[in-house]
């Protein structure tokens, strides 16, 4: 029998992973493997050997995968691609949930909240409950909603949970059990769920409603999941349901690129998925495509530090190349100096692009002095992780506007628009509104809707009269048009579109152009034929909700990258820049508590040098300016961990080592300002540690009597006040606010400290 022709593209190893079809399978996909590839082939290799399109499940962790893969195999197998169930998992399981809505009371048109929707949510019950906003920040309690959801604790079973209550009372939070109940019920009351209750809804579904669950069991007969290594364990849970009667599961992803935990995600479920299934297959994608020997060889040299992973041996059949080359400065300022002249050296002797360069960093704040040192120069660049062109308010006010039109009991929608453009319905009156609703337990629509029963409002009763008639007008159009032409009603009936024209400011055109912009992208998405979608508003509006960072449209123009290391995952580049490599920055002085956190951090460390096919330059400052101040600053314990013989270390050039900066004279008259800092900072070729002194004659005590607020004095990081003890009770960790260090959580028994 002739061999399928794409088998032929693959090393043994892929086709192997490709060509068995049945029964568990791990596909270990090292960086740079071919990961894409192997995807794309099995699933074109499961149609081709019988297996119904409708019967596979692929999900992906961003819509830009689902479509890349489902374009390459209609090239492989044709227009049956088109039926595979295949996307992200939250796009797949609203999909789902849509469909089986009513069996957990929610309406099939309910609005997906993105993370303003939610905060504002939380901004009003915080409110409502007169607790301090200063405490209770949204932000914070979201993130421990989403931790909760994550690992299957609903609003009413949180309450109940000891340990969590009694962490969120030693924070000083005590009433965050008390919110997740109100925002859960607010959700359900306005037909919303946020990207959490996606996943937490469909496990309800899947758990509470065996029918269902039969159902979806036997629809999905082969079930693959990518990136398996960032999943939680909601996800987890899900996955091992819909698998289990036929247990065709195939898990691909790489536990060296685990970098989501913040996230909930957790890297126990690719450690462990041989646990769940003894008669496993597993297969190892280690022959990197993309780097130069050197990289791949530096990469594996400090991965190898890890204790928790996956055993493999990434290799390269690709030329050695360029050493790494690591720039030391003297400030963060003359780091972004040094890098943005590197790029333009690098581009004048090699010939390329922009696009060609990435620089990535720890945290977004660093940013800054990158962004100053290449406009000096001229040279274009992009952020990745700026303010998404669906964040702008100019967009987000026309969406609430779509947004109420599918679902009346969306009331951050309604919120938002009911007074935009201005209509005479103050903050007093939608304060009165909001009070009568919430007392009655019914949707702020039907309050307006029904503005004749209730005195308090009769002032607006026609505005609001008016503005109800005006959204019912819609609601009749949307079921005889589709997304683009009720689009264009509603921007120009609201008249949006008109008062953007008709402020001719720069900014007032940038927003124009923008309401232009989306207005053409419902134009594209009626005329998609790839799209299997319905063409109506609510069909647009699910599309856009579930859209990821990584799956921002960008302009293709020839800019250099700028970015987190978090966002670069997926992405490569002929030339890539690591900046801040410094102990306490990268890594993060938050993961240095624990080993988990600390191999964590060093998985993201390979992520980045990974991203690099032909150059890669490390870089670090032995000083960074901090809340106001010039601290000194050590490098990366990384550095250290990458084998020296991957390494070059650049020199001065010969202006730079004829003058002294102004950076350099700046730190030095930081260093003679401060005594405990009175000392050179020298460095030769190979960077050595560099650690603050230890305060003269330093004698810990015991401090088994730790308390929060107490004060303490460390050897290294000076004073400071305990904040946070884990447990509360005999506690084994404190974390401590330090003066000039900043918060740090320690192991008490390793930990030198007095009282104050």
């Amino acid at each position: 029998m002739t061999e399928p022709h794409y088998l032929k593209d693959l090393n043994p190893e892929q086709k192997a992973a490709v060509i068995q079809t049945d029964g568990p399978i791990m596909i270990v996909a090292g960086a740079g493997s071919g990961k894409t590839r192997v995807l794309t082939y099995r699933i074109a290799h499961l149609i081709a050997t019988g297996v119904d399109a409708f019967n596979i499940l692929s999900l992906t962790f961003t819509n830009k995968a689902a479509k890349e893969m489902r374009n390459r195999i209609e090239k492989v197998i044709g227009l049956e691609a088109r039926n595979i169930w295949m996307g992200t998992f939250h796009s797949v399981f609203a999909k789902i949930l849509r469909i089986e809505a009513d069996k957990i009371g929610y309406p099939r048109n309910f609005t997906i909240y993105d993370s303003d929707d939610s905060k504002s949510l939380i901004k009003t019950i915080v409110k409502e409950m007169n607790l301090d906003d200063k405490i209770y920040k949204p932000n914070y309690i979201l993130s421990r909603i989403s931790h909760a959801k994550n690992n299957l604790i609903q609003a009413h079973v949180y309450q109940k949970q000891t340990e969590l209550v009694a962490y969120d009372e030693t924070t000083g939070r005590g009433k965050i059990n008390e919110i997740y109940v109100e925002y859960a019920k607010r959700c359900f009351r306005a037909g919303a769920m946020d990207f959490d209750d996606l996943l937490l809804n469909t496990f309800k579904l899947l758990n509470n409603f065996p029918d269902v669950l039969h159902k979806y069991q036997h629809k999905f007969k082969y079930v693959m999941v990518d990136e398996y290594q960032d999943t939680n364990h909601c996800q987890y849970m899900i996955i091992k349901k819909l698998a289990s009667v036929f247990e065709n599961i195939c898990v691909v992803g790489d536990d060296a690129q685990s970098i989501y935990s913040f996230r909930g995600a957790t890297i126990k479920n690719i450690l462990n998925f041989e646990k769940d299934y003894p008669d496993l297959s597993i297969f190892k994608l280690e022959q990197n495509y993309r780097s130069s020997s050197t990289i791949v060889r530096a990469a594996n040299s400090v991965i190898a530090k890890n204790k928790d992973q996956l055993q493999k041996n990434v290799w390269t059949s690709n030329d050695s190349g360029n050493k790494i080359k690591i720039i030391r400065a003297v400030t963060d300022n003359e780091e972004g100096k040094m890098i943005a002249q590197a790029i333009f050296e690098t581009k004048m002797a090699e010939q390329k692009m922009n696009s060609d360069f990435a620089i990535l960093y720890r945290t977004n704040s660093q940013s800054r002095s990158l962004e100053e040192a290449l406009r000096k120069i001229n040279i274009p660049y992009r952020i990745y992780g700026g303010l998404s062109f669906y964040q702008r308010k100019e967009i987000k006010d026309i969406l609430a506007y779509f947004r109420l039109t599918i679902n009346q009991s969306d009331e951050e929608a309604l919120k938002r628009i009911i007074n935009y453009p201005t209509r005479g319905i103050g903050k007093t009156s939608l304060d009165k509104i909001t009070i009568i609703a919430s007392n009655e337990e019914k949707p702020i629509w039907d309050i307006i809707s029904n503005a004749q029963l209730y005195p308090e409002i009769q002032s607006i009763k026609s505005k609001l009269s008016n503005f109800v008639s005006m959204i019912q007008s819609f609601i009749t159009l949307s079921n005889k048009q589709n997304a683009y032409e009720l689009g264009m009603h509603i921007a120009r009936t609201t008249n949006l579109l008109k008062n953007l024209n008709e402020d001719k400011t720069i900014e007032g055109i940038s927003k124009y152009e923008n309401m232009v912009e989306l207005l053409n992208g419902l134009k594209e998405f009626v005329e998609d034929d790839t799209n299997d979608s319905e063409k109506d508003l609510g069909s647009y509006m699910q599309d856009i909700a579930l859209l990821t960072d990584s799956d921002k449209v960008l302009d293709d123009n020839d800019r250099v990258s700028l970015m987190t290391i978090h966002q670069s995952k997926g992405l490569e580049y002929s030339h890539v820049f690591v900046s801040g490599l410094e102990e306490n920055l990268f890594p993060s002085q938050m993961a240095l508590a624990n080993r988990s956190e600390l191999e964590e951090e060093r998985r993201l460390f390979y992520v980045a040098i990974t991203r690099a096919e032909h150059g890669l330059t490390l870089s670090f400052a032995t000083s960074r300016f901090r809340f106001g101040t010039l601290l000194p600053c050590e490098p990366s314990r990384f550095i250290d961990e990458i084998d020296p013989e991957f390494l070059e270390f650049t020199k001065l050039s010969l202006s730079q080592s004829l003058r002294k900066s102004e950076d350099q004279k700046e730190f030095d008259y930081s260093l003679k300002s401060k005594s405990n800092l009175q000392r050179t900072i020298s460095r030769q070729n190979k960077p050595k540690l560099i650690r603050p002194p230890a305060t003269e004659n330093f004698l810990a005590e015991d401090i088994s009597d730790i308390a929060i607020s107490m004060k303490l004095e460390h050897q290294r990081f000076g004073e400071g006040v305990v904040t946070k003890l884990e447990p509360h009770v005999n506690p084994e960790k404190a974390t401590i606010e330090f003066h000039d260090f900043g918060e740090k959580t320690l192991v008490l028994k390793f930990a030198k400290l007095r009282k104050l």
